[in-house]
């Protein structure tokens, strides 16, 4: 006979001990939304998060509430509480309900921005490792951003000219995004953007670069891999994205993406050439009717 170890939900009572405290500075860095890599030290007070002016971090977005949430000190760590906003306040995918201690490296969501939380004795060392993340990494998605595809997409260009390997490049983006968010909101557009580039991450090669390049477009860079293998892919990712079910508030939103798909080849003189032909062959996945693969 087996037992199962059951997980104790996060409360404040849940950390207590001296070695889960927080230790030393604290701080939370903006990670995603306005004033990205912006960072508010937390002292051993009363901290509040909204809309309003007044609040120690004024987050401008109609998705705020004018007093949002608030964090407080409590038996040697801090803790946030949500002050019954519109639209919640989150750690991780957690909807934060009365009061929730924070741990080091947890995320806030509060309306589309994301705050992470910071604490210990190399504060400063953490910070800029944080802003050096940032440089690469889209924190909605978790996955790369489009500076760093821009750098990618060169180096495998120049690769696969100079060695004459094989260079595959998927677009994609959502269908109908903008009905998403005028139906359910910009949060709920932002969870399914970060819900479907999970699902999608999941199941590419660890060599394959996802990347997300637009507001809701991604594009994938597939080294050495031909055009057959390409529009497998491709075909995969939209069998992926069509399969998933985002929940969010009372409703389950399902969303399907269109994929151009381009290869380099003679005709293909610049790494920004090959991005203008899998846009190219996006655009008439969409033409021909959405949610399919074209290329």
């Amino acid at each position: 006979m087996t037992t199962t170890r059951r997980t104790k939900p996060r409360t404040v009572d849940t950390i207590t001990e001296p070695s889960r405290r927080a230790k030393g500075q604290a701080a939370l860095v903006v990670i995603y939304g306005p004033d990205l890599g912006r960072r508010a030290a937390l002292a051993r007070t009363t901290f509040e998060i909204g809309r309003s002016s007044k609040c120690d971090l004024s987050i401008d977005q109609e998705s705020v509430s004018r007093h949002h949430a608030r964090i407080t000190w409590t038996q040697g760590f801090h803790a946030i509480e949500d002050l019954g906003s519109t639209n919640g306040t989150f750690i991780g995918d957690t909807r934060v309900k009365g009061r929730l201690p924070l741990r080091h490296g947890d995320q806030v969501k509060v309306g589309r921005s994301i705050l992470k939380y910071m604490t210990g004795d190399d504060l400063e060392t953490n910070y800029h490792e944080e802003i050096y993340r940032l440089m690469t990494v889209d924190a909605l998605t978790q996955t790369y951003n489009r500076r760093y595809f821009d750098e990618a997409l060169e180096r495998e260009y120049n690769r696969g000219q100079r060695y004459k390997r094989e260079l595959s490049l998927i677009v994609f983006d959502i269908d109908h995004f903008k009905r998403i968010n005028d139906e359910h909101g910009h949060v709920a557009g932002d969870q399914v953007l970060a819900q479907l580039a999970i699902a999608v991450k999941q199941r590419l090669r660890a060599q394959d670069i996802l990347a997300r390049i637009g507001g809701e477009e991604f594009a994938v860079l597939l080294p050495e891999v031909a055009l057959v293998g390409a529009r497998a892919v491709a075909e995969k990712i939209r069998r992926i994205v069509e399969g998933v079910g985002v929940p969010y508030a009372d409703v389950t939103i399902h969303a399907t993406v269109s994929c151009g798909v381009a290869l380099l080849g003679e005709g293909v003189e610049s790494p920004h050439a090959l991005l203008a032909e899998a846009d190219a062959r996006l655009y008439e996945a969409k033409n021909g009717g959405r949610n399919r693969v074209a290329g």
